[in-house]
């Protein structure tokens, strides 16, 4: 049985039990915006025809900003009557439709001028933008090693205290490391919107001034290391 470490150490091999962790701030890789494109009609087939030429409309606006655009994605799309009551029955007064559209850029010099422009479609809503790292981001590597060597300072930190010095490391546990992926208010009823309205057309809106929203990353990790035995 002598060769079975002891699980909590012995007075030759006493073990020290640590948390490393880390906050870093880093500037955004990408950002999200949600679109919704609305059509109303007096019948099924004419709200459809609307809702399909302003949706067509969006996604080509959007493409024609090319790489600037890593991500584009259709969501839900819906079309529902609108009833009104006509002595004890219902009737169809008009149909709404409506299409979600998710849209995904590193390009931030793009994103100000294609969000208004996209506000400036004739029943769209636009929100966002929301600002967050991608999976694969070197910033999430390099908070963990900045946990685990904050965890290696405070470990020999505390057997120096002892007169001791840390002689091997048993167990690293790793207890996750995340950013946030959607920073930003939620979307809020009303967002931007444009409308049609009767004459001249207007001039094209000025692009936004979009200033990129800092993100933070959080690693943190627990360590377990044996120290030679202590001065007491």
């Amino acid at each position: 049985m002598a060769g079975n470490a002891a699980p909590y150490g012995t007075p030759e091999t006493p073990r020290v039990a640590v948390r490393g962790e880390a906050h870093i701030e880093v500037d955004p890789e990408i950002a999200r915006i949600g679109v919704a494109v609305g059509a109303r009609g007096k019948d099924r087939r004419t709200a459809l025809e609307d809702l399909t030429r302003r949706n067509g409309q969006v996604l080509d606006l959007i493409k024609s900003y090319g790489d600037a655009v890593e991500k584009l994605e259709t969501g839900a799309f819906s079309i529902s009557p609108e009833l009104t009551q006509h002595g004890r029955g219902e009737r169809v007064r008009a149909y709404h439709g409506r299409v979600h559209i998710t849209a995904v850029l590193g390009d931030f010099t793009a994103l100000g001028e294609l969000t208004t422009r996209l506000a400036d479609l004739e029943l769209t809503r636009v929100d966002g933008p929301w600002w967050s790292l991608r999976p694969d981001s070197p910033a999430h590597g390099e908070a963990r090693r900045q946990a685990v060597r904050e965890a290696v300072q405070r470990a020999r930190e505390y057997a120096e205290a002892l007169g001791a010095r840390l002689a091997a490391l048993v167990e690293l546990a790793d207890l996750g490391a995340e950013a946030p992926t959607a920073y930003g208010p939620p979307p809020v009823p009303g967002g931007l919107r444009s409308a049609a309205f009767a004459g001249a057309a207007p001039e094209a809106a000025p692009a936004l001034d979009l200033e990129p929203q800092r993100q933070t990353v959080y690693a943190q990790v627990n360590a377990r290391f044996t120290m030679t035995p202590p001065q007491l």
